[in-house]
């Protein structure tokens, strides 16, 4: 069910031969590799970005909603001790039997648990649970039909709205735990202001643009329920001038990607 808007495609799309090894319809990270041929979206940078900041200090019990083909889950596992479990809860069929089958090939098979279902379900039996929950959600207004139903879900927020995200999240979260999003930039302008309205509180906040002289276009999000001081709020350009990349996004994903 994750999602990724059409331009991260175009950006993964470039940073193939550099930072990735294709291979039987997925990619070669550097512990791990994800198969994404059954799943209505692929790898992208959302993704990518939302895994490898997402704060994991103090958790010891994981949520990934809307998994996807699992990438963000593994991403944490890596990040991880042996002593974190990982849920991951997808709610299209293929694309959580591809999740799984990329767990069971991981380093992670024993601390990652996916399940095809639908996150409201979810939510009714495991309140409370989660230090960190994760989720790369839908975000388009439903418009345009997509040419199957599971792109169609994994792109539209017509079976998981904005509104239900966060009271899925306000279940499962432990009361001193952090959520966390990737969103357009304006989109998570509005689903910060919405949270606001709903008690939550922005611990961190991470602006992306494509270059230091680009639009915003994305933005990372990680909302506490308690009221906090540490309000962190950063930017990072992905790119330079001349098509390289940042010392900054190096950084951040050096852990992952292949020849960095």
């Amino acid at each position: 069910m994750l999602r990724q808007f059409c331009i991260q495609v175009v950006i993964v799309s470039t940073q193939s031969k550099a930072n990735f090894t294709p291979r039987r319809g997925g990619f070669t990270f550097k512990q791990f590799f994800v198969a994404h041929d059954r799943c209505a979206m692929k790898v992208g940078t959302d993704g990518v970005l939302l895994g490898a900041w997402a704060p994991l200090a103090q958790a010891q019990r994981v949520l990934d909603i809307g998994c996807g083909s699992g990438l963000i889950a593994l991403m944490l596992a890596q990040r991880s001790t042996d002593s974190v479990l990982i849920d991951a809860v997808e709610l299209d069929e293929a694309a959580a039997a591809q999740a799984r089958d990329n767990v069971l090939e991981s380093p992670w098979s024993q601390r990652v648990q996916v399940h095809a279902q639908d996150i409201h379900d979810f939510a009714q039996h495991h309140t409370g649970e989660y230090e960190l929950i994760v989720s790369n959600p839908p975000y388009f207004e439903p418009a345009v039909a997509c040419r199957d139903q599971a792109r169609h879900n994994a792109r539209y927020t017509e079976t998981l709205t904005h509104d239900a995200l966060l009271a899925s999240a306000e279940q499962l979260l432990a009361p001193n735990g952090t959520f966390c999003v990737v969103l357009p930039h304006d989109i998570g302008e509005a689903f910060e202001s919405n949270a606001h309205g709903r008690g939550w509180h922005t611990a961190q906040r991470l602006n992306v643009s494509d270059r230091a002289d680009t639009p915003l276009h994305r933005v990372l999000l990680a909302l506490t329920r308690q009221p906090t001081d540490a309000n962190v709020e950063r930017k990072l350009a992905i790119k330079l001038a001349d098509g390289g990349y940042t010392d900054d996004f190096r950084h951040l994903i050096t852990d992952f990607y292949l020849f960095y």
